[in-house]
């Protein structure tokens, strides 16, 4: 079946077996079924071409801001929707959380350059998978789709280490309030 966003490539094998399935190494019957969402056509272009070269991923659609994403998403009910934070009329983590009802299958991979924690903390409060910055080489974006698509989470090195700094900021904290007595009255 091929579309605007490139044809399946298991059409010419012979079982129809893509990839590897769910972390089982099991084959893969169908193609990961990707949504690409950025407000910048070029970089929407460029990811379709670099996965478009993956026997086993399958770009289904592409939308340039979260409004579009999420009735994109509740069309098409991809695999994976690959999205930018910051966008136009409706920014990537709001329209996580929407995907979220309207396709609840879908997991969500943040694709941005905000290293900035708060879109991290606020991108996994509304749901999403993975955080990786758009720093990342174009092997590793197909590497992430299916880590994700297999039930990992993907965080980029950089944000982890933000993420597990505030975590055990946390656990400091927590561990300070058992050691000081309660006042008892």
């Amino acid at each position: 079946m091929a579309d605007s966003f490139g044809p399946m490539r298991d059409e010419d094998a012979g079982d129809g077996v893509v990839g590897a399935g769910p972390e089982t190494g099991s084959p893969r019957k169908e193609p990961i079924r990707v949504l690409v969402v950025d407000d910048h056509a070029l970089f929407r272009r460029g990811l379709e071409i670099v996965l478009a070269a993956e026997e086993d991923i399958q770009v289904v659609g592409e939308a340039g801001d979260g409004a579009e994403a999420v009735e994109k998403a509740a069309d098409l009910l991809p695999d994976i929707v690959l999205m930018d934070v910051r966008m136009p009329k409706r920014g990537g983590i709001e329209a996580c959380t929407s995907i979220k009802e309207v396709a609840p299958s879908a997991k969500i991979i943040m694709l941005t350059i905000s290293d900035e924690e708060a879109d991290l903390y606020d991108a996994i409060k509304a749901g999403a998978t993975g955080y990786l910055l758009k720093e990342i080489s174009t092997d590793e974006v197909a590497t992430a789709i299916r880590a994700v698509a297999d039930g990992q989470s993907q965080i980029s090195p950089s944000m982890a280490s933000k993420l597990l700094t505030e975590f055990k900021s946390m656990i400091q904290r927590t561990d300070e309030r058992r050691l000081v007595p309660r006042a008892r009255g």
